[in-house]
């Protein structure tokens, strides 16, 4: 496919605009009288952690959690890797450590939380009445679910003794400076990772209706703790948040203006559709499809070539037992709809690297994706249905596998129409 190289040159543009040095040496807290302790949790916290390490101009411990694969040498922060995007017990012992880590601080200590995406799964903490197994149990029924991002944080932080603000709060009274790289839709940074520096006005009840809506089966114990008054986290409002602060410092928005600049440098305009796209990732893919169409045969509403850029985090409600993650799932459907219209050609990824369970961070699409498939004794209906997007891409060597990029700004989805 000879757009491979434009795609991978865009989205070698959007990580780069998240590089972690960059991005923390803006957003440097003032030095502390006291102790500089630093902790942090997502699948872009080693990468963080090392980057603080080379810009700050003093002295500092601390522990971060990362996800297998995923650590980078650090000189004082020790690196712990768990599991994603399912809990295991190695993430339980990181929890009890960064709680450990924070506790018996003073107000002259600094506390600065490194956070990035994928810091739910990397931080089981269950309360009282619940066990490791339960927090698994939550966990892979929430990401079979199809709920957004959003939702299935909202759960996860009120069955926890270390998110929704509980580990800024075992700081006190230090102060806490969370520094946020956002793989959330609209970027609340209560949200990432299940805000463990960051609390919000949810609730338990909250938790409850969402329970509901989307019809979750959780473990008894679950259910139980949801229902009691412990469930409830710290509200924004508690004296142990004063002096407090968070910063944003990469997010999908950023990342896709740099991809949108990357490709204007190669001659093609750029449009942005959304940063913040939620939806069945199968779904969102039929719109991204008709549209890319209406401007192959009619230039409308884009005047062609051009590339449409979108960002956001999808979801797939499992169906079967097959490989892939959101990604390659959008871009499957997205073959299936221009298969046979010439002229486009699509990528969509995830900025941290890894897309799903597997190995890749995405794949690459085009309008002969479904007849190679065929060619090669491969039905594409029948691979979607049972979520191996994964296995049809393989198929054909157009899988995209970069390895682990130490940032995670969301999904970064292009479509290329000539």
């Amino acid at each position: 496919m000879q757009d491979k190289e434009f795609f991978k040159k865009l989205f070698r543009a959007a990580v780069d605009a998240a590089d972690p040095e960059r991005t923390i040496k803006a957003h440097l807290p003032a030095k502390p009288k006291g102790r500089t302790i630093v902790i942090g949790a997502g699948k872009g916290s080693a990468q963080m952690a090392r980057a603080f390490e080379k810009v700050w101009d003093g002295p500092l411990e601390g522990v971060v959690v990362t996800r297998y694969g995923f650590g980078a040498p650090c000189k004082h922060i020790e690196i712990i890797e768990a599991s994603h995007p399912v809990p295991d017990a190695a993430g339980l012992v990181a929890s009890r450590r960064l709680l450990e880590t924070v506790s018996g601080l003073g107000p002259d200590d600094l506390v600065v939380a490194l956070i990035s995406g994928g810091g739910s799964a990397l931080l089981p903490s269950p309360p009282e009445g619940m066990t490791l197994e339960d927090e698994i149990a939550v966990n892979k029924t929430l990401l079979a679910s199809g709920a957004p991002i959003s939702a299935m944080n909202a759960v996860r932080k009120h069955l926890s003794t270390i998110k929704g603000g509980r580990l800024a709060a075992a700081a006190h009274p230090a102060r806490v400076y969370s520094l946020i790289v956002s793989d959330i839709p609209g970027d609340n940074p209560a949200f990432v990772a299940s805000g463990p520096t960051v609390t919000d006005e949810t609730t338990r009840e909250d938790a409850l209706r969402i329970v509901e809506r989307y019809n979750l089966d959780l473990p008894i114990a679950a259910i139980a703790h949801l229902q009691s008054e412990r469930a409830n986290a710290p509200k924004p409002s508690d004296a142990v948040f004063a002096g407090h602060e968070y910063h944003v410092i990469a997010s999908a928005a950023v990342s896709l203006e740099a991809a949108a600049k990357a490709a204007r440098a190669e001659g093609i305009e750029a449009v942005i559709l959304s940063d913040a796209i939620e939806g069945e990732a199968r779904e969102v893919a039929h719109v991204h499809a008709a549209m890319a169409k209406q401007v192959l045969f009619k230039d409308q509403p884009f005047i062609k070539p051009v590339v449409i850029l979108s960002g956001g985090e999808t979801t797939v409600t499992v169906r079967g037992k097959g490989k892939g993650g959101r990604n390659s799932e959008f871009l499957l459907s997205l073959a299936i709809d221009i298969d046979g219209a010439d002229g486009i050609s699509a990528f969509a990824a995830d900025t941290d690297g890894i897309d799903g369970s597997e190995d890749n961070a995405g794949a690459f699409a085009d309008s002969t994706t479904i007849a190679r498939l065929l060619a090669n004794g491969h039905d594409a209906s029948a691979y979607l249905n049972r979520n191996d997007a994964w296995t049809a891409f393989n198929a054909i060597g157009d899988l995209f596998v970069p390895g682990p990029t130490g940032t995670n700004v969301n999904d970064l989805r292009a479509i290329l129409i000539r």
